[in-house]
């Protein structure tokens, strides 16, 4: 009687353990506070609002109004469309193809997991509002547009898009002066946008992947660094990232051999890096490369180990960590707009973390220290999380999304009314004392935007004037589309349904 009573007692605390072991498991991965669909189509609508140019019947943020009707004008070519970079009015070309380039990403990775929340089609939407301007900025073989606007004049002014009277002013490159990292990031936007529209629209896609071989040409071909939008987007990688980058895409969205040799020939190029960003392109290329060493391609192996190195740069706890966190768990690599860094080095590690899981490798070896595809996507996860909520200012980073977020967005049609509302014309300077300088909340909420985000310290000042920690960016929020896309199948609703706990909690209930 007693022995049994002990085997009981046993047996039960054994059930419990592994009970908890299990739920350990799934909180890791699959219990969250947060709804990750609603996430995701917030992200994808905050492209709607970056619109330039004509905005279609079925716009949805309502706020916006038809602006920069005559982009180009100056030099007879149509460069109407596109999207505004950030909180200002000024459209440039080299980070709008790195955003065009992620959405793309995004969509082929996890086109599965998108479509089951029907947020596909939005997401298409965005990758082709971006694209369609791409191709009018390719207006010759060895001529791209790559800005519209003067970033100096657009910033000290204060106004609505749709009031706009700052210079339109044209930049571009040419064969005889190049900008190779502008021309081969549209190179890699256009190929990665052609795979996504391959089955749906297949005379477009041709048109993407054709355009995208003449660029990655006149960027090879005429190398030199672009440096025409400093001091606003200045190149300090170099180029070498962006051809890598390119070169892969194309490899990837036309399976010609050649672009595979290209980058084989070129792997010196490829160096061990800790940020992913509009400048740097190394992990990017590093990962689509290390899949296709996985599938058979030894010969890349430098993309592989370069990959790796980046994972053992931004994890806590590595032997060879570069990144440090904030004492609230965020990642930390500058104090200008760093979620950008974050939401970009976060899809990184999905992604990874899912080609490990595929080629059935059990992680990555980081001096002493071994970290399982499991543990690497729970830090991704981890990072979504703190941008959604789960920070030490109990607060959202997504405008519009949870019951607190930023109220002053760094951003000119966000801050000032309507033109639907307020038609009257608010010029610069009526912008800047009445709107800019004003203590109150913006007027219309920017739905889906990411803002810079907190300090080294998770503290936050919602102050307007903050560009550095309140003004969003679309390639913040690109890599942001990439990173919770990668956790839809971990919804709310679906983490409810733990079949496999709920046996075990029930045979302990049977002791």
């Amino acid at each position: 009687m007693e022995y049994g009573i002990l085997s009981g007692l046993f047996l039960l605390c054994c059930v419990l353990a592994t009970h908890n072991e299990l739920a350990m498991a799934e909180e890791g991965l699959c219990s969250s506070a947060f709804n990750y669909r609603d996430a995701l189509g917030k992200a994808i609508l905050f492209f709607e609002g970056q619109r330039s140019g004509n905005l279609p019947a079925n716009q949805r943020v309502k706020w916006r109004g038809d602006s920069a009707l005559s982009d180009g004008k100056a030099e007879n070519v149509n460069l109407i469309g596109g999207y505004y970079d950030a909180g200002d009015n000024v459209k440039f070309v080299w980070p709008m193809a790195f955003t065009v380039s992620l959405l793309s990403w995004t969509a082929i990775e996890y086109k599965k997991e998108i479509s089951s929340v029907n947020q596909l089609g939005y997401l298409r939407t965005a990758i082709r509002w971006g694209t369609n301007f791409i191709l009018k900025a390719h207006s010759s073989p060895t001529m791209l547009y790559t800005q519209v606007g003067d970033g100096n004049s657009d910033h000290q002014c204060w106004e609505r898009p749709e009031d706009m009277e700052t210079s339109r002013t044209l930049y571009k490159i040419t064969s005889k002066s190049p900008g190779t990292e502008a021309a081969a990031e549209a190179a890699a936007a256009l190929s990665a946008a052609s795979i996504v529209f391959k089955g749906i629209d297949s005379n477009y896609s041709r048109s993407l992947l054709s355009q995208s071989r003449t660029l990655f040409e006149f960027a090879d071909k005429y190398r030199g660094s672009y440096q025409a939008s400093c001091p606003f987007y200045c190149s300090y990688s170099g180029y070498q990232d962006e051809l890598l980058w390119a070169a892969a895409w194309l490899y990837k969205a036309s399976g010609e051999s050649r672009y595979l040799s290209y980058v084989s020939s070129n792997q010196g190029w490829s160096q061990a890096v800790s940020e992913f960003s509009w400048d740097n392109k190394f992990v990017g290329a590093q990962t689509l490369l290390a899949k296709e060493f996985y599938g058979g391609k030894k010969d890349l192996t430098k993309f592989k180990s370069d990959a790796e190195s980046f994972i053992c740069a931004v994890m806590p706890g590595s032997s060879s960590v570069q990144i440090r966190a904030t004492s609230g768990g965020l990642m930390f690599v500058r104090e200008n707009s760093n979620l950008q860094y974050v939401t970009s080095s976060s899809m990184v590690l999905f992604v990874y973390s899912k080609i490990l899981n595929e080629a059935h490798i059990n992680g990555v070896q980081c001096g002493s220290v071994h970290f399982s595809a499991f543990q690497i996507r729970n830090f991704a996860k981890s990072q979504v999380d703190y941008i959604l909520g789960n920070n030490p200012m109990k607060m959202s980073y997504m405008m519009g999304f949870g019951s607190k977020y930023p109220m002053q967005l760094h951003h000119r049609g966000s801050s000032i009314p309507s033109i639907k509302v307020h038609p009257a014309k608010v010029g610069c300077n009526d912008g800047m004392s009445n709107y800019f300088s004003s203590s109150k909340p913006n007027p219309n909420t920017h739905v889906g935007a990411i803002v810079g985000g907190p300090d080294s310290n998770d503290h936050f000042n919602d102050v307007r004037s903050d560009y550095s920690h309140v003004e969003p960016t679309t390639y913040m929020n690109a890599a942001f589309v990439g990173s919770v896309a990668a956790l839809l199948a971990e919804s709310k609703e679906e983490c409810l349904q733990l079949p496999q706990i709920n046996r075990t909690a029930d045979m302990a209930n049977s002791l």
